[in-house]
């Protein structure tokens, strides 16, 4: 796993041990910022559910100008701190050890408004509809916002239409999907 473009190129990043995280391979991640490109530049960038914290660090890389890594497992969030350490953004990365929605709480507390929000929770547990719910409820998105959603390719997002937000895309890979939402 590492970076793919952009001023961190070529770092590998290290991943927590075990089955509780899902590293995004090169060619999804690759896949995922050709679609967001014209996003990343100087947006602030959240990423839930944040593992290894690479797809935050792939938007750094990029030229967003701030992340913030939100993971709930603590071998995940010293993965992530070493890795922004390696890649060089510690000063623009902050990092919160926090379930997702406590976290979107916590930071809804703080002014912080986000132009990108990435979220990939374990899959086929619904969270990913329980978390953008609260999302629309929440101060951390304004017009325009890009939430994006990963899930396993089975997961039925029909409730997508429920929300405010306008579906953009949907991009299939074998075994899961993003989803994209602008608000």
């Amino acid at each position: 796993m590492r970076v793919i473009a952009g001023k961190a190129r070529g770092i590998n990043l290290v991943a927590p041990q075990g089955r509780h995280t899902r590293p995004t391979a090169d060619r999804i991640k690759e896949t995922l910022f050709n679609i967001i490109q014209a996003d990343v530049p100087e947006s602030r960038f959240l990423d839930l559910f944040s593992g290894s914290g690479g797809i935050a660090i792939e938007a750094l890389s990029r030229g967003a100008k701030e992340a913030v890594f939100v993971d709930n497992n603590r071998e995940a969030v010293l993965c992530i701190k070493e890795n922004i350490k390696k890649a060089g953004f510690t000063a623009i990365s902050q990092v919160m050890q926090a379930e997702a929605i406590q976290a979107i709480k916590r930071l809804s507390n703080t002014g912080k408004v986000f132009d990108i929000i990435f979220m990939d929770p374990p899959y086929n547990y619904g969270i990913e509809k329980a978390v953008i719910e609260f999302l629309f409820k929440s101060p951390v998105i304004q017009e325009d916002t890009l939430i994006i959603a990963e899930t396993s390719i089975q997961t039925d997002i029909s409730y997508i239409e429920s929300f405010p937000g306008r579906l953009e895309k949907v991009k299939e890979y074998k075994t899961n999907k993003h989803i994209f939402l602008r608000v």
